[in-house]
């Protein structure tokens, strides 16, 4: 019996480094003109090298030899750049390559993520507000759509957040989105931001299958989840537009369990799940698959150990830094499926590959790239205390 064994090839690091590069450079066009003094994959470079070392752009071309100075970079990413075109280029980035490994059918997550914003109260301007949060109530947000495939996760879309948005209104957008992408979809779930009228009518009028938890809105379903056990009722909302009322009608399937001393907390714990899918029969099945969605918080923790820090309140800047980073947990899915694991009868074997690694791999890869410095300047000779 032969035993599976991994490919003869390798990926090495600075072929991670040309590939997120060559990624850039192909759905981003920066419009440099031919005596510009550096080209786009200069600036690519530096951006994934800062991603992936989780610094500044300032700092790491500080500590460069062979990268351009900050203030070019820093000048091409603020000028070359509008929010349409970032959202725009930002989706097709990270959809690229990901729809060919999706299944004919995916689960999909919507969410809003709120950054806090500590600065200047007079700068606010351009940020969204909303319930304080960590000490603040203004926010650099962004919302995401997520594709969820045997729990890893693939960034299919990013906006940003300004006042004035509504749960709907990027709804609408998503499903949009989802409309026009060859994808079959078996169900939506979103976090209780997008419990409202609007977003169940727009819900059911694409037909789509969804799990949400229910926000204790009215005497009724406070008075629903306060007592009894386990199981389904019919609830509605009622909404507003432009003089216009109508009411959408429901099933919430309410989960009941004992606490049994769980975060100190002891009795009955009940949640409430709006859901509508042929998959979900049970508060318990409503309980379980919404679960699922709990994932996304992994991608935000990975996110966060790969982006750019920055000080800028530059709108543009920042959403570009979110996509990169984001790019780079869909770049490693997709490599580590379609490169990394080994084909095999009754489904691929996955090799041990860290996001970690990769973000490491790629990090030694642009100081090498762009010649960052290893050694700093003495004055005098290093005694024998630095030798072995």
């Amino acid at each position: 019996m032969s035993k599976t064994k991994q490919a003869d090839g390798k990926i090495h690091e600075d072929q991670l480094l040309n590939f997120l590069v060559n990624t850039l450079d192909e759905e981003v066009d920066l419009g440099l003109g031919a005596n510009a003094e550096i080209g786009a994959e200069d600036i690519y470079e530096v951006l994934v090298g800062a991603c992936a070392d989780g610094t500044s752009v300032s700092e790491l071309c500080e500590t460069s030899e062979d990268s351009p100075h900050q203030n070019t970079i820093l000048y091409h990413l603020r000028e070359k750049f509008d929010l349409t075109s970032v959202e725009q280029v930002g989706n097709a980035l990270l959809q690229k390559d990901v729809l060919e490994v999706l299944p004919e059918q995916v689960e999909v997550v919507a969410d809003l993520h709120l950054r806090p914003y500590y600065g200047d109260k007079d700068e606010t301007a351009g940020l969204y507000h909303s319930e304080a949060k960590r000490g603040t109530t203004a926010f650099h947000a962004y919302a995401t759509l997520y594709a969820r495939v045997k729990n890893k996760r693939y960034t299919l879309a990013v906006r940003r957040l300004v006042d004035g948005d509504t749960a709907s209104s990027v709804l609408v957008e998503f499903l949009g989105l989802l409309d026009g992408l060859d994808l079959g979809v078996k169900a939506v779930y979103l976090d209780r931001e997008f419990y409202d009228s609007k977003c169940l009518t727009l819900l059911q009028a694409h037909n789509y299958a969804y799990v949400m938890p229910i926000v204790r809105w009215g005497k009724t379903i406070k008075q629903e989840l306060s007592e009894g056990w386990s199981r389904v009722i019919q609830h509605d909302l009622t909404g507003k537009l432009d003089g216009h009322s109508w009411t959408v009608e429901f099933p919430v399937y309410i989960d009941c369990t004992y606490q049994k001393g769980r975060y100190d907390e002891h009795g009955v714990a009940r949640h409430g799940y709006a859901a509508d899918a042929p998959f979900i029969d049970t508060p318990r099945d409503a309980r379980y698959h919404y679960a699922k969605r709990f994932g996304i918080e992994a991608s935000y923790r990975l996110s966060e150990q790969s982006i750019v820090t920055t000080t800028t309140q530059n709108p543009v800047v920042r959403l570009l830094y979110v996509v990169v980073s984001l790019l780079l947990q869909n770049v490693w899915r997709y490599l580590h499926w379609e490169y990394v694991a080994t084909p095999r009868r009754g489904g691929r074997r996955l090799w041990s590959w860290s996001f970690e690694e990769f973000i490491n791999m790629l990090c030694r890869a642009a100081w090498t790239a762009l010649a960052v410095r290893r050694a700093v300047p003495a004055n005098r000779p290093p005694d024998d205390r630095f030798h072995r």
